[in-house]
């Protein structure tokens, strides 16, 4: 039976009278990429605040590899495995792209700034982030410094640094939002490659359905805060309910 990596039980935000996310439970495997869509104002960036620990929920529970993790703050589901792309943008602004990645891999390996050791793990380090930033295609700017950079190369740098982080969940928010036709394929293509590693789950918000067809095991769907459908890809868009009150006129090209 396929591992629960991440988990959601009657997940529920609410500011004032507004309820932003209605009790929603959604269990979310090994080895699956789940797209979360729904129209402007659904609760889908509200949910990926409330996994991530961004905002506190008001009910509910969320757990990560069977632990309750409601409780914990960003920093301590980020260290437990839960990873999301926005976190972690523009961490050194005024360091290189190089440095950056070095730093994430550092702190991900727990190793500190020891004099004595400090030549070895530099260099083994360094390796490790170019090889990082090589399979993001942003080798050649590794000197770069990150507040320089277009905003699609800081939407490659997310990625990067994501990677470097080696989550067991990946969380992305519109990764492709702002990119050129030119650059959105190599996001597009490394998470394609990230879904290769059956042993982590991958949640994507995206409004593009050709980007949610190519890369989706299953798409939910949210609509004012609530769950709404469940499923896989062909069956969910295939919903009347979902064509005519979600996703609107987008899905007649799917």
């Amino acid at each position: 039976m396929t591992q629960t990596l991440l988990e959601t039980d009657g997940l529920t935000v609410r500011f004032g009278g507004h309820v932003a996310v209605d009790a929603v439970s959604c269990a979310f495997r090994a080895g699956e990429l789940t797209a979360i869509v729904g129209p402007n104002g659904a609760g889908k960036t509200t949910y990926f605040n409330l996994i991530s620990g961004q905002i506190p929920s008001s009910a509910g529970s969320v757990r990560l590899m069977g632990e309750d993790i409601t409780r914990q703050g960003v920093a301590e589901r980020c260290r437990k495995g839960l990873g999301r792309a926005f976190q972690l943008t523009n961490l050194f602004p005024d360091l290189s792209v190089l440095e950056n990645v070095r730093l994430v891999i550092q702190a991900h390996q727990h190793k500190g700034f020891s004099l004595f050791s400090m030549a070895s793990s530099h260099t083994e380090l360094t390796t490790a982030a170019m090889a990082v930033l090589d399979r993001v295609k942003l080798d050649r700017l590794k000197d770069q410094k990150v507040s320089e950079l277009s905003h699609g190369n800081q939407r490659k740098l997310e990625v990067a640094l994501l990677i470097a982080l080696d989550p067991k969940v990946y969380m992305f928010d519109e990764p492709t939002a702002g990119m050129s036709a030119d650059e959105a394929p190599v996001v597009l293509d490394l998470i394609a490659e990230l879904k290769h590693d059956t042993d982590r789950t991958i949640l994507l918000v995206e409004h593009k359905m050709d980007v949610i067809r190519t890369l989706a095991d299953r798409i939910i769907v949210l609509h004012n805060g609530a769950l709404a459908a469940d499923g896989p890809p062909a069956e969910v868009m295939a919903s009347d309910i979902v064509q005519e009150a979600y996703m609107g006129k987008e899905l007649d090209d799917v």
